[in-house]
Parts: C-alpha cells; structure tokens; sequence
C-alpha cells in the first residue's frame, strides 16, 4: 500500500489499540506486532492540511504557508498561556470557539518524573496515550485554553512539561510517584484564583500498551537519513513503533511523508 502517513488513532482498552489510517485503508497495529514490517519513503512529502507537496514539513506536518496561517499550528497549541479563543479572537476565530472557548484540562502524568500538561476535555484519554504516559490524574478543569494555560505556567516551577521521549520507550519509571498527594500539595502552593479550577476527580487512570519488550536503549529513525524501515515489530508506545533492533520509528513526527507499507 502507498500513502501518506499521519498519527496513529488509538483506542483505551485493556492494552491500547492502535490503528494506522492508511488512504482509504485503516491498519490495525497491534495485529502487526510479532511480524516484519517495511516502510519505505517515496521521497515526496505532503501537507496535512493543504496537500501540496513539500520539501519540508513543519509542525505535525504543514507546508510553511499553513504552518504560518493554520489554526492548528497556532502558537498557543504548544504554549496554552497565549490563547485569544476567549476574547473572540485568534488565527480562525470560528475554529478557535469550537476547540480553544471550551472546556480544557490540566493534569498530571507520571514516568520517571511527574509531568504537566493541558487538552481539551474531548481529546482524553487520547492525549495521555500519545505522550505514552503510564498513569495520568486530572489536576484541573477550566473553561477555555487560556485559563488552563495560565494554570499549566505556574506548575511549571514544580514540574516538568517535556516527555524524555528515550525513557519513556524504556518504560523507565519511579513507581514511589503519587500523583493524588503531588495534586493537592500543588493545591496549597498555587493563587486561589487558579486552583478554584481544582477538580475533585481523583481517579488515577493506568494505562498498558502492547509491548512484548521494552529496550535498554533506543534510537531514532529519521526517513530523510533512512528512507528504508525493515524491523521487526515487539510494540508501540505513545506515537512510536519499536522495532526488535532498538530502533524507534515516530509515526507522527513523519505525517505526511508518502511511504510505501508492506
């Protein structure tokens, strides 16, 4: 099959389910662990949103101009603080009232280390299994991006808001961390007009996902430097397949890029 690729869809059962939209074709990867899988890149690359052909990507996959204009590359996806949803304004103000101007969430998640983060509402538990978070809580709950934003600056003093993409793969983690306690100890070293938005969810969701071993140690596949995959498939974790050799291949880190999938 040839396509372009985009981020796998998941599904939270007992372990994850991963699916792959491929064209008009949905692959389902978990059936795929266990087997020999070859990717092999075209050398074209495509934008997401605009499909133009590219010679670079940028973002999750926009041309230049899209990734300069688009409401999904805006600023405030990686940085919440600087959402104008709530004042009406932003790149598309109608896309911004339907995705930014609604309920978002700030929560916690636990590795090797307590990580913080925001979505909205509607994309969990989807969010959690794209940063391959083991366990996750819901800190807060705010009415629009720019107040979770606000709330996710001043925790950033506590705690970290990056993923250690190579220990997450190594399933590398502190099972000392409680994230109900690290919760409501935030609660009392935080401005009261932010931690009314507190939720009293304490519920600590788990999440397993479908890998036979975790590596000791990891390496990144960049199709630009390799564009032939031929690995073995043990697991996915996160938006990575990883490969019985240590190798880990970022499925949407690549989406657009048109590949060949056998």
């Amino acid at each position: 099959m040839q396509g372009t690729l985009r981020k796998m869809n998941s599904e939270l059962l007992e372990t994850v389910k991963y699916s792959l939209k491929f064209n008009s074709e949905i692959i389902e990867m978990n059936e795929k662990i266990g087997q020999s899988i070859k990717l092999q890149w075209s050398g074209n690359i495509f934008c997401v949103n605009c499909n133009k052909k590219t010679k670079n990507s940028f973002g999750d996959g926009f041309c230049y101009p899209c990734f300069t204009t688009n409401a999904n590359a805006s600023p405030c996806i990686i940085r919440p603080e600087l959402c104008r949803a709530h004042l009406g304004e932003g790149r598309d103000p109608e896309w911004e009232e339907k995705n930014h101007n609604q309920t978002h969430v700030v929560y916690l998640t636990a590795s090797d280390i307590i990580k913080v983060g925001v979505t909205r509402s509607t994309n969990l538990p989807a969010r959690w299994i794209d940063q391959g978070a083991r366990n996750a809580i819901i800190l807060a709950e705010t009415p629009n991006r720019y107040e979770a934003g606000r709330l996710e600056v001043e925790m950033k003093a506590f705690f970290a808001d990056k993923t250690n993409w190579r220990k997450m793969l190594c399933d590398i983690y502190d099972d000392t961390l409680d994230l109900e306690n690290e919760k409501w100890e935030l609660h009392d070293k935080l401005p009261s007009d932010l931690t009314e938005y507190f939720s009293e969810n304490d519920e600590i969701f788990q999440i397993t996902y479908p890998v036979t071993k975790f590596p000791e140690s990891v390496s990144s596949i960049d199709l630009k430097k390799s564009p032939i995959v031929d690995e073995i498939l043990i697991g996915i974790k996160g938006q990575y397949l990883i490969f019985e050799s240590g190798k880990v291949f970022n499925v949407r880190r690549h989406s657009g890029f048109e590949v060949v999938f056998e």
